[in-house]
């Protein structure tokens, strides 16, 4: 799913990632917003919790195509749901929601980056499940009135609870992805094509040094926040 006002590594990061393990799994892609066309990381200004004013005015912008809107998306194995400020204020995306409870049933995984969590809270999806979601943006992200009864778990990379996977904030999705993509279909290819990108993900799901940083209520405080990463298969 993309939305005006996405992430850029959100939705970006992994689906690197996924197009690069296309060339070994047969993979097709739908890109699904509002509408077919043009989508643009651009976002309005607006107000976030602390009273501060967050826009995108001055900053370089991205623009991805949608192949796909609510309303002809085909039946999905996999639903991934990116964060943004543009999904930050409460009902600017109403078809995301709506769109997450209808598939949801028919729909294998669906997996979260960054603030992607709170429209999956906001949609009930998460209710009596445990997630986790962007540390720096913590306190207003978790507030119940995006949904009830959520279990947020404030020192993981990522969650996985049945279906829904759920990352931290920005670059853990693609530690989730990596994470997802080696549960699904193993870790041998998958971490073969993570060397070749040369990227290190962070494998501990349960330790997210980033909730020590942005200081969230409940964090574990006792480990190192260094040296957490490598090449995949490597000590």
């Amino acid at each position: 799913m993309v939305f005006n006002g996405y992430t850029l590594l959100d939705f970006w990061g992994p689906m690197s990632i996924l197009t690069s393990l296309s060339a070994t799994y047969n993979m097709s892609l739908s890109i699904i917003a509002d509408k077919v066309g043009p989508v643009t990381s651009a976002s309005v200004p607006h107000t976030m919790p602390d009273g501060s004013i967050v826009s995108t005015d001055n900053q370089i912008v991205s623009t991805v195509i949608a192949t796909h809107s609510p309303q002809n998306a085909p039946p999905l194995d996999l639903l991934f749901v990116p964060g943004g400020f543009g999904s930050w204020n409460m009902g600017a995306e109403p078809w995301m929601e709506d769109f997450i409870k209808a598939r949801f049933n028919d729909t294998d995984y669906i997996a979260s980056v960054c603030s992607g969590s709170m429209t999956l809270a906001r949609a009930g999806v998460l209710n009596e499940k445990r997630a986790t979601t962007n540390k720096w943006g913590w306190a207003w992200l978790t507030e119940k009135k995006h949904g009830e009864n959520v279990i947020w778990v404030p020192s993981a990379r990522w969650v996985q609870d049945g279906k829904i996977w759920t990352s931290s904030g920005v670059a853990a999705g693609m530690d989730m992805t990596y994470a997802l993509l080696s549960w699904m279909y193993g870790s041998e290819k998958v971490g073969d094509m993570m060397n070749t990108m040369e990227l290190a993900p962070h494998t501990n799901e349960h330790w997210d040094p980033y909730s020590v940083v942005h200081k969230v209520p409940g964090a574990d405080t006792s480990r190192s926040l260094k040296e957490l990463v490598g090449p995949v298969g490597y000590n």
